[in-house]
């Protein structure tokens, strides 16, 4: 019997910081479509405990890496390959947020939201494409935030490193349009992930609010009112991913509630 019209049946996904939260979500609805997953990330035993869910659904392989270390990103995607074969889908999740006025954004805060969320969307891509051009089809999915898209205060250099993401990906686009690649940036607004759970606790912190209002003052940006879920985001992933996309490049699409209407 033939493999159903969506099948990604035989595809290898890489998924970074695929251990938790939105790449966890988009490993699994891949994993679902009949993808085989390569899950990275910084630690090993995160991403074994996410792979051992995956394992009825797909083969699964898991890589350590730091994805903002040059060598030790390509060392991770030729082991992928090695492991489960070329490379047809990158879902570069792998990020980090710190906030700070910018008058206390030092120069190591701003290079290291530089270095995890852009260096490593870079460094990702550059080791993912040269395999997809020449299997002859890719899909390349930056998952980039409403920061891209809109400014937030306390977080300029989060923001300036997804504002760049984004550039990079309708960039990219560009050069790849005649191939059979695309390469598009999913932008979620608040998400139900343990990097919001920090920024809510941290918003406890330092205003003594509850846990309720420190959450009522994320969800105000969002017109729903309320933080998106992972599998929403994922959804919006697995689309771009499926065979009938193909037209689909460059694009921001945003999972966020109407908040950048």
């Amino acid at each position: 019997m033939s493999a159903p019209a969506d099948s990604l049946q035989d595809k290898h996904a890489v998924v970074t910081g695929g251990g938790r939260g939105i790449g966890a979500a988009a490993a699994r609805s891949l994993a679902e479509r009949g993808a085989r997953i390569t899950l990275m990330g910084r630690t090993l035993p995160t991403l074994e405990r996410e792979a051992a869910g995956l394992r009825a659904l797909t083969e699964v392989h898991c890589q350590s890496v730091d994805i903002a270390d040059p060598a030790a990103v390509d060392a991770a995607f030729a082991a992928a390959a090695s492991a489960m074969g070329p490379i047809a889908i990158l879902v570069n999740n792998a990020g980090q947020a710190s906030s700070a006025p910018f008058a206390r954004t030092d120069l190591a805060l701003w290079q290291r939201m530089l270095d995890v969320n852009l260096t490593g969307t870079y460094l990702g891509i550059r080791a993912a494409l040269p395999g997809m051009l020449e299997l002859g089809w890719g899909r390349i999915v930056n998952i980039a935030s409403t920061a891209s898209l809109k400014g937030y205060a306390y977080v300029s250099a989060y923001c300036a490193a997804k504002h760049a993401v984004l550039g990079l990906t309708r960039a990219l686009a560009l050069e790849l349009a005649r191939k059979p690649v695309t390469i598009n940036a999913v932008c979620p607004g608040y998400t139900e992930t343990d990097i919001v759970r920090d920024t809510l606790a941290n918003i406890q912190a330092k205003t003594g609010r509850s846990a309720a209002e420190a959450e009522a003052e994320l969800v105000k940006h969002n017109p729903q009112g309320r933080l998106v879920q992972p599998l929403e985001v994922a959804n919006a992933v697995l689309w771009l991913c499926q065979p009938g996309s193909e037209a689909v490049t460059g694009q921001a699409i945003s999972v966020c509630g109407g908040e950048t209407m």
